[in-house]
């Protein structure tokens, strides 16, 4: 899995597992727990990873969604 995505905003994160999950694209949230344990300060990113394979039809679906600037390079 690659990390397409990093980002601190759960509204964003939740917003873009409801997209990946409608286009039936396999992901992952990583660190989601060490989110937790830091207190939720949000200094820990939260990383939305996806399967190689479907790497660039997930990047597609996000800049379709508006939300391009999100990803990562």
């Amino acid at each position: 899995m690659i990390e397409i995505m990093r980002t601190n905003d759960l509204v964003l994160i939740s917003f873009v597992e409801s997209l990946l999950k409608e286009a039936r694209i396999a992901h992952f949230v990583a660190d989601s727990n060490m989110s937790i344990l830091e207190g939720s300060l949000g200094v820990l990113a939260r990383r939305v990873m996806v399967d190689e394979a479907r790497a660039t039809e997930a990047r597609q679906l996000l800049k379709d969604a508006g939300i391009e600037q999100e990803l990562r390079k």
